[in-house]
């Protein structure tokens, strides 16, 4: 995902994506924990995308108060 995506979103876009991720990052915890996870390089990815999407609202939110 990348920072230009989440400009055209709404706050209710970026929260309902940021759960998915969420839970993406719990089901692929239990798979590298149960040694079934294949692409081990998502499990970076969905941190990233959380700690973007997060960043984004943290900014979104300081720049309307």
């Amino acid at each position: 995902m990348k920072a230009e995506d989440l400009l055209n979103k709404t706050p209710d876009e970026l929260t309902s994506e940021l759960v998915a991720l969420k839970k993406e990052a719990f089901n692929l915890r239990f798979q590298r924990a149960s040694g079934q996870l294949e692409n081990t390089a998502r499990v970076r990815q969905v941190r990233r995308d959380i700690a973007r999407i997060m960043t984004f609202m943290n900014q979104m939110a300081r720049a309307a108060s």
